[in-house]
């Protein structure tokens, strides 16, 4: 099978969304909110369009990943901008078959390029921790509420480039999603019954 990948355009928009919510469904809580957290990125000024990838085979969209503008915060109160990575979609029927891990690579080597320093996202350990994610912890970076557990992570993108960034990290305000508003957008997509929740991170 082949991969390629590509910056999403806004022809893809609509089609990454349907793909998010499809792959998400149920996974970690009845229903899903990440399709609409994607709508909202795309809109907020945490959106860099070098960093919202698309996956293929032939004319087909396999998966897709985004990565946002974000702040670890420090003790003095000065922001220090970080990438927070997800979501990550790839279709159900093509899962495992390394679609995920190479849209995963492209985003770090983009991010590389684009000279951030490092990427804070959250996770199950065992499937990032392959591409050098660490516990949070480790680089003294807690989440906004102050917690530390294993998946909250981060990958230092260059050598101490986290050396000097510690404090609590703050995503997007676009990941906050009231009921009221996932229920107006939820109109657009065809009706799918919420079940209980396959997976349990233990947030």
């Amino acid at each position: 099978m082949e991969i390629r990948i590509t910056v999403t355009t806004e022809n893809d928009f609509s089609n990454t969304e349907y793909l998010t919510r499809d792959v998400f469904w149920n996974l970690f809580k009845p229903g899903c909110d990440e399709h609409l957290v994607l709508n909202k990125l795309r809109k907020s000024h945490a959106y860099i369009p070098e960093l919202d990838l698309v996956s293929w085979d032939e004319d087909h969209i396999t998966g897709h990943i985004i990565s946002t503008k974000a702040v670890v915060m420090d003790k003095n109160g000065f922001s220090h901008e970080v990438l927070c990575a997800g979501p990550l979609s790839v279709r159900e029927d093509l899962q495992h078959h390394g679609i995920g891990s190479a849209l995963m690579l492209s985003s770090i080597e983009r991010a590389k390029a684009l000279r951030y320093r490092g990427i804070v996202l959250y996770g199950n350990p065992g499937y990032y921790h392959r591409f050098g994610f660490q516990d949070a912890a480790n680089f003294g970076i807690s989440t906004s509420d102050g917690l530390n557990f294993s998946a909250f992570m981060v990958l230092e993108l260059f050598d101490n480039a986290l050396q000097n960034v510690t404090g609590r990290f703050f995503e997007s305000e676009a990941f906050k999603v009231d009921e009221e508003e996932l229920n107006t957008f939820e109109l657009k997509f065809p009706f799918r019954e919420k079940g209980p929740a396959k997976i349990n991170l233990n947030l």
